[in-house]
């Protein structure tokens, strides 16, 4: 392999992540960092780090002139975006490739055609790859809108054509209420992207969310490996993924996964990428969009099809050709992931940010924790809440809801509020037990999901009056010069935790 050193060009689980697969292969890291993160894990994990800003990430992370300068200083062969800031943007993969390094991920054509989502459905119509009925150029007038209204009917789905994340995005099911909706959703778009360009598209009532990853080489060989499930969403932000999907059948993975190949090969794509989906409650299915980049949620897809989809970026930026076909690539067992945020799900999802003053990640039989925080790491304001993933791995998918559970009930963070429990929940649901959920999954369980429970804060005390319990007793019986726990070796302070149903040994 040419690629002998690596900058990340990212920070948290993602980085740590891309590290851990770069040390495997012998490949060097270099880490970036910001004056928030002089700490962080991704800083202490790499062989080299530089500092690159201030806190904010557009003093920092999404400086290019920074990060380019660094990649040079350090002589590094090759940039790694990971994902979000700087990881589908056009003009960073051109001037990474115009410096003479190279980027992992596709070329600045690919990002900028599937980045705009109006060219990404001129380009998917061109494919003969279905798309959801809608317009092919951003609303300006009036008279553009009305026309699209009448031909496809209500409801409609006004989105940004930049950007993502729900950011721009308004459901319209009056007509009275299109223009409202397209002026705010324009507002909305040029304040978060800088590009206020939208579009109309029908609005698919009670869709799931299925996204199928491809692995591109230069040399034109194009393969999928298989579904994600990625319907459990908030504000259309994933909180759940899974695969296999529970909705797939076979024949369905066969089609989708051809139209997901001529999706990618339609715009020259090169690298992993993302081909996402609406599917309705009749199976039909309509492209939605292309992430041009690694995806929160490749662990699931790693799991059940044994691919390092990092290593595999690594290969295909190298140059190499893709070193698995796709009569290959197989499915084993069932994965699910759960997103882990530094957020009070009690507190309308408020950011958490603040000191960890005890961790401990959940292990065992199928389970993979991909995270950044640790004992004593205070976990910054000014980024994404997400903390960690955990997956968990069953050969039934009934295993691998089990496991979740367990392996939820074993994480144990203290000294801020986590998403834990809200996802406990979720495992619970008997809609999600069964298979039979999309995206309007939480709204639908709102009264489930929200109910009244133990919070995450009481199970912490319960945990640690546990620990309190425990080493009062050990003093105890080391005074009296009793090894015991406790009369005849029984150990009465876990016997009252026990009885109150506080304490778990």
């Amino acid at each position: 392999m040419k690629i002998r050193k690596v900058l990340i060009a990212n920070r948290g689980e993602i980085a740590v992540r891309i590290i851990r697969s770069c040390r495997e292969l012998g490949i060097m890291t270099v880490a970036v960092y910001s004056e928030a993160d002089r700490t962080a894990l991704h800083v202490r994990y790499a062989d080299e780090a530089y500092y690159i800003g201030p806190s904010p990430s557009n003093e920092s992370y999404l400086v290019m002139d920074k990060i380019i300068q660094v990649a040079k200083e350090s002589k590094s062969d090759a940039i790694h975006p990971g994902y979000g800031f700087l990881s589908e943007n056009a003009e960073f993969s051109d001037r990474v490739k115009k410096a003479g390094i190279i980027f992992i991920g596709p070329s600045a054509y690919s990002i900028q055609t599937m980045g705009d989502k109006i060219s990404a459905r001129r380009s998917m119509i061109n494919a003969n790859v279905p798309v959801v009925p809608g317009t092919k150029e951003n609303i300006t007038d009036n008279s553009s809108y009305k026309n699209i209204i009448t031909e496809i009917g209500l409801p409609v789905m006004i989105k940004a054509s930049a950007g993502g994340g729900g950011k721009g995005m308004r459901l319209v099911r009056k007509e009275g209420e299109v223009v409202a909706a397209i002026r705010a959703a324009k507002s909305e778009a040029l304040a978060a992207f800088g590009n206020d360009s939208v579009y109309i598209e029908k609005y698919i009532e009670s869709p799931h969310h299925i996204e199928f990853q491809i692995l591109a080489d230069r040399h034109g060989n194009v393969i999928h490996l298989c579904e994600r499930e990625c319907s459990v969403q908030r504000r259309h932000q994933k909180v759940v993924e899974e695969t296999p999907s529970p909705l797939m059948t076979a024949e369905l993975r066969d089609e989708m996964g051809k139209h997901a190949i001529a999706a990618a090969k339609a715009v020259n794509y090169e690298g992993a990428g993302t081909i996402e989906f609406l599917v309705d409650n009749r199976l039909n299915y309509y492209f939605l969009e292309m992430n041009t980049r690694l995806q929160v949620e490749h662990p699931v897809t790693e799991r059940v099809t044994g691919i390092d989809l990092v290593k595999e970026q690594l290969f295909i930026a190298d140059g190499q050709p893709l070193r698995i076909a796709q009569e290959e690539v197989s499915q084993k067992g069932h994965a699910i992931e759960c997103r882990i945020y530094a957020e009070d799900p009690e507190n309308n999802f408020m950011p958490s940010p603040g000191l960890v003053s005890k961790i401990t990640e959940p292990m065992g039989t199928g389970v993979r924790c991909d995270g950044y925080i640790y004992q004593g790491y205070t976990i910054p304001i000014h980024y994404d809440p997400l903390i960690s993933k955990l997956i968990t791995w069953g050969i039934t998918r009934e295993e691998a809801i089990s496991r979740m559970k367990r392996a939820l009930e074993e994480y144990y963070i203290l000294g801020v509020k986590t998403s834990k429990n809200f996802l406990v929940r979720i495992m619970k649901t008997p809609d999600f037990i069964s298979g039979k959920y999309d995206t309007h999954f939480i709204e639908k369980n709102n009264d489930f999901l929200f109910s009244p429970c133990r919070s995450a804060s009481e199970n912490e005390q319960f945990e640690g009056l546990a620990a309190l319990t425990a080493l009062l007793e050990y003093n105890a019986s080391r005074l009296n010069g009793n090894n015991l726990p406790g009369p005849n070796g029984r150990n009465q302070w876990k016997e009252f935790g026990r009885k109150k149903g506080m304490i778990r040994f």
